[in-house]
């Protein structure tokens, strides 16, 4: 009886999460919104990476990030969002909840964000950085679309 619990429980718990399983952001993506011009760029998915990057372009400055989605370093099972932002060590957020076309990947433990959302609705790409800052929960989105590579704001 015992064995055939564990065993139904063997089944029922869902397969880590793979980069393979998040194809749905690969593509280059802008948004032109509130003066500033972000470019998001995700590679397709390949022997289990999928590398991207982002540019900020706001009054005349240009910031970036490096990220990557791949099997996480801790030994958990899944995969997890790796962000270095301007060359600085990546912060590792191990994905928590994925379905369709919308993963969560979290850090509890780092200052913020602590979760980082991706989620597809057709040619738009929606991301939202979230978690604790100080006293008080802080928010931040994008909602970029679908472009041809390198594709650039208009003005």
């Amino acid at each position: 009886m015992i064995l055939t619990a564990l065993f139904v429980a063997g089944l029922t718990q869902a397969a880590p999460i793979t980069a393979d399983q998040l194809s749905w952001m690969s593509g280059y993506w802008l948004s032109c919104d509130g003066g500033r011009e972000v470019s998001e760029t995700w590679t397709d998915p390949r022997g289990g990476l999928m590398a991207g990057h982002a540019v900020t372009l706001q009054n005349g400055r240009a910031s970036f990030e490096l990220s990557r989605i791949a099997p996480t370093t801790a030994g958990a099972p899944g995969v997890a969002y790796f962000a270095g932002v301007e060359g600085a060590r990546a912060v590792v957020f191990p994905v928590v909840e994925a379905g369709g076309t919308r993963v969560v990947f979290e850090n509890a433990a780092h200052d913020f964000p602590q979760r980082v959302i991706y989620e597809r609705d057709g040619d738009v790409l929606k991301a939202r950085i979230e978690g604790d800052m100080g006293d008080r929960q802080q928010a931040m989105a994008w909602e970029y679309r679908k472009a041809d590579l390198n594709a650039r704001c208009p003005g």
